[in-house]
Formats: structure tokens, C-alpha cells, sequence
């Protein structure tokens, strides 16, 4: 398994930051209909209904995500939070790129809860992996994107540096149909208790739809 620490700094800045683990083995497909089906059908209803009920800066969840952003010195609304991110294309009609059934999975997660979710190939990232604040001047090359500027974002980083982050992850350990195993984590910055609740669903969602056995969980706090 997977060491996972939150930087002692990210905490004083943020006190209410955990994170969910899900570490597990998995065959990636391309597509899992059903949960296309219940996606559209279910999840796409509830994102509406909560910017409807809330405004999507409001949306729980995503709320305390972009004040941490803040608090961490970056602008939420130029650099936004993937959950949030999500939501805003369900709620402009654009509906949500088909990639695999890990990645699907993840962005379901992601969007029911409002919380960040990251997924990773486990053979591509190091034993010793750090939650921490982007350090200045400090880029990477995000998936499908050129060159990231991470400063001030949360970001997912082991001895060779960041890998990822709540708003946009790197390509190095992006999940390929290659994968054998993953590391999916749950960003949360709220100081409820539906991390444990995303946990549980999330657990369900992968098992169900992508596959995945053996799911070991976990919260690092």
C-alpha cells in the first residue's frame, strides 16, 4: 500500500483537510454502458438540481474547496477545482468525455460528492506520496494540456515531484488501459463527514463499474 501524508503546512493553512483512499487492483476497459446509463440518468439530474438549489460556488463541497483555494493563494475561479469544473459543463449542456472506466468512475465520484477526485497508476508514482501546497514556480505537463502552473493549488506529489492535483492531474501517472493498479484519492477541504460517506459509494462505484478487486480504504488526516 501506498504511504500517503498531508504537509504540516497545507494544515495550518487549512485545518479541515483529509483525504479519501481507495488503493485497488483492475482491469481498465473503455466503457461500462451501466454506468453511463445511471449517470446520465441519475447523477446528471443531481448536479442540475444543486446548481439550481445553490449556485455552483455553492454547491457543498466545492464551497470549502475554493475557500481553502484561497487560503492557499490561488484564484478559484481561474484555477477551479475538478469537481466544480465537472458540474459546470453538466450544467452547460456539454456532458462529460468518455475515457475509461476508471477515469469515468472517478469523475461519477466526483460529481456526487463535490469533492476533487484523482486517480493514479500505482506503478507510476512512489512509495512515499505528499498532499501539499505547490511550491513557486513549480509546473507540470497536465493531461491533455501543456504546462500547469501549480503554485498555490493542492497538489499530489512523491520524490520526483508533483504528480497531480484537485484541479488538474499530470500525465505521468494518468490511467491507461495498461493499468493493473490504482490509487484513487478524495480530496476533501470540508469539515463534514461526506468523505466518509464518498468513501463508501466510491468503494461500491469501482467495484461495480470498473472492476476493481481487493479495495483496500482509508483516510489520511
Amino acid at each position: 500500500m501506498k504511504k500517503l501524508s498531508i504537509d504540516n503546512y497545507m494544515k495550518e493553512l487549512w485545518p479541515a483537510v483529509r483525504v479519501g483512499c481507495l488503493q485497488y487492483k483492475v482491469k481498465v476497459e473503455k466503457k461500462n454502458e451501466e454506468m453511463w446509463k445511471y449517470l446520465k440518468k441519475d447523477i446528471f439530474k443531481k448536479a442540475k438540481d444543486d446548481i439550481f438549489d445553490y449556485g455552483v460556488n455553492e454547491i457543498p463541497n466545492i464551497k470549502e474547496s475554493r475557500t481553502a483555494y484561497k487560503a492557499f493563494g490561488k484564484d478559484p475561479s481561474r484555477y477551479r477545482v475538478s469537481s466544480e469544473a465537472l458540474i459546470r459543463r453538466i450544467g452547460q449542456g456539454k456532458g462529460l468525455y468518455e475515457v475509461n472506466t476508471v477515469v469515468d468512475v472517478n469523475n461519477l465520484i466526483s460529481i456526487e460528492s463535490g469533492f476533487s477526485v484523482g486517480s493514479y497508476d500505482v506503478a507510476n508514482i512512489g512509495d512515499e506520496l505528499l498532499f501539499r501546497v505547490g511550491r513557486p514556480g513549480e509546473t507540470y505537463k497536465g493531461i491533455g494540456k501543456e504546462e500547469i502552473n501549480i503554485e498555490g493549488l493542492p497538489v499530489l506529489a512523491d520524490e520526483q515531484g508533483a504528480i497531480g492535483s484537485s484541479t488538474s492531474d499530470s500525465e505521468r501517472a494518468m490511467i491507461t488501459e495498461n493499468a493493473q493498479e490504482v490509487l484513487t484519492l478524495i480530496y476533501s477541504f470540508s469539515a463534514n463527514r461526506d468523505l466518509e460517506k464518498a468513501l463508501e459509494y466510491g468503494k461500491k462505484y469501482m467495484e461495480q463499474y470498473a472492476r476493481a478487486e481487493g479495495i483496500e480504504t482509508w483516510i489520511v488526516e
